[in-house]
């Protein structure tokens, strides 16, 4: 893969419509949390283990129509 500078990435930005710069700057938040949150679960193993037993209690937030609508555009 080749490396790509800070540079090159906001010279191809500028030339995105403000719909495609939303989509970029959420797969970009993405890949932050991602990483932190592997980083975290690097350092305390249970955290995983907690993590996946929550998703059904966060499942009931989760399925709201207002989350449903607020990710609709993805």
């Amino acid at each position: 893969m080749t490396a790509v500078t800070i540079r090159e990435i906001d010279e191809r930005l500028r030339h995105l419509s403000p719909e495609k710069l939303t989509v970029v700057y959420d797969f970009i938040s993405y890949l932050i949390e991602r990483d932190a949150i592997a980083i975290v679960f690097q350092a305390e193993p249970d955290l995983r283990e907690t993590a996946l037993m929550s998703e059904s209690v966060l499942h009931h937030d989760w399925s709201r129509p207002e989350e449903d609508s607020a990710w609709a555009h993805l």
